[in-house]
């Protein structure tokens, strides 16, 4: 906006206030208000037209190109699936070059379906959304014009009303008598413009009316008769698809059923994907563990000194589904030295491992450390042990849980804060773990 348009807003802001509320006297052409309105639909649906037809542009192109990635995805999936790589020996290659064959039919067969369809997508961009668009850049002009209609119905109501006051002025000076000279003079300028504008509009728009329902008969079949001939393609090419890795002969369903066999059986056969419920309030499916099991799952470097029974598998890994075995190490790493220890950071000693000789000359030559202080009376006793009381019947879900019935006292072994995390404890002679959320403190 230039600064002559921005003094003439400000000049007009009083007489826009008036007409948005109602205040005083405004012009009102009843023909140009029908007319208006039915321009204002026409925007609105040409808008909508280009929108629309751009959208089902994009729709086809990305139904072909998400169809592409899909046979790209399925074939990553099929792709040999081998062993360790840093032993060639136990190399078990595992795949489906028949699925990877498919996929890679049916990619080729979209591609040659997506340059089959390029024209009749460019048809659509040059017969439908080109001319859409060009018609919207038509109608913003002509809503300029209804714009520049509007400011100059503005100044002739604004100037209007100054004649008017001071014609309603009884006693008039020789000041008076040159701003009336003036405001007729504006007035009459004025009227002019404002009724320039307004039958020009008034004049042009139903013939706009006329053109636009030409404009959209040819419009409206092309895109049509486009679509038919995408779909007919599609069809085409779809129905001409011969890849023996699929049986066409069978029904959907029925084709679904053959190729999956017993995979569906065999999967919910792993104990990874089995969830038992008893129809009870179920715990939370994830939680922090207690810090019992994050102890048990840590290296054994890493704990307090203490006694350690290597043969009883901890509950960490009898609430996973894990079992103690011994690891399998083919090739063990090279006996423990002196000097690769000194260039390696200090580390906790095992618990009961035995000790190299290099590391006991170590230790005997430094002064051994005073005995610890004596504990105090208070900590002498054993602490009292803390029950808690089931309310609600809990079924053990997994190896390492313990069921109970409500009103059972539970005995603590350890527990969080949280009682939304798992718990350890005692029932019926049974130790394991139990949701915190199902018992009650106390």
């Amino acid at each position: 906006m230039s600064f002559r348009g921005f003094q003439k807003s400000v000049v007009r802001a009083p007489q826009q206030f008036k007409a948005k509320f109602n205040i005083g006297e405004h012009t009102k052409d009843p023909v140009f208000i029908d007319a208006e309105r039915r321009f204002h639909e026409l925007e609105v649906e040409t808008k909508r037209l280009h929108d629309e037809s751009k959208k089902y542009f994009d729709a086809i192109n990305g139904m072909l190109d998400h169809q592409i990635e899909f046979s790209k995805a399925m074939t990553e999936i099929y792709k040999p699936i081998s062993g360790r790589m840093s032993d060639p020996d136990s190399m078990q290659i595992e795949g489906n070059p028949d699925g990877i064959r498919a996929c890679e039919e049916y990619e080729a067969i979209v591609k040659d379906l997506q340059d089959s369809l390029k024209p009749e997508l460019e048809m659509i961009d040059s017969r439908v959304i080109r001319p859409a668009n060009e018609l919207l850049d038509v109608l913003k002009i002509i809503r300029k014009t209804a714009t520049k209609r509007e400011h100059k119905k503005l100044d002739y109501d604004r100037h209007n009303a100054t004649l008017k006051k001071l014609q309603d002025k009884k006693e008039k000076s020789a000041k008076d008598e040159k701003n009336l000279w003036k405001a007729e003079t504006d007035v009459e300028q004025a009227t002019q413009e404002f009724n320039y504008f307004n039958d020009l509009l008034k004049d042009e728009l139903p013939k706009l009316f006329t053109l636009e329902r030409q404009f959209i008969k040819p419009l409206f079949q092309s895109f049509y008769y486009m679509q038919l001939n995408i779909f007919y393609t599609l069809h085409e090419k779809m129905q001409n698809c011969d890849i023996g890795y699929f049986d066409l002969t069978l029904d959907v369903e029925e084709a679904f059923i053959k190729k999956r066999a017993d995979i569906q059986e065999r999967t919910e056969e792993l104990s990874i994907v089995r969830f038992k419920t008893s129809g009870q309030k179920k715990p939370p499916k994830y939680g922090n563990k207690p810090p019992a099991i994050e102890a048990g799952t840590r290296p054994a470097g890493l704990l307090t000194a203490g006694t350690s029974t290597p043969s009883t598998p901890s509950l960490a890994e009898i609430k996973y589904g894990q079992q103690s075995q011994p690891d399998v190490v083919e090739n063990p790493p090279p006996p423990y030295s002196v000097s690769a220890a000194a260039l390696k950071t200090p580390m906790s000693p095992p618990l009961n491992g035995p000790k190299s000789p290099g590391l006991a000359a170590l230790a005997a030559g430094k002064p051994k450390p005073p005995p610890p202080k004596p504990k105090p009376g208070r900590l002498s006793g054993a602490p009292p042990v803390e029950t808690v009381t089931a309310l609600y019947d809990y079924s053990a879900q997994a190896e390492g849980d313990i069921s109970f019935r409500a009103g059972d006292v539970i005995e603590i072994v350890s527990r969080t804060q949280n009682d939304n995390e798992w718990w350890i404890g005692k029932c019926n002679g049974k130790q394991g773990q139990f949701p915190g959320n199902y018992v009650k403190v106390g």
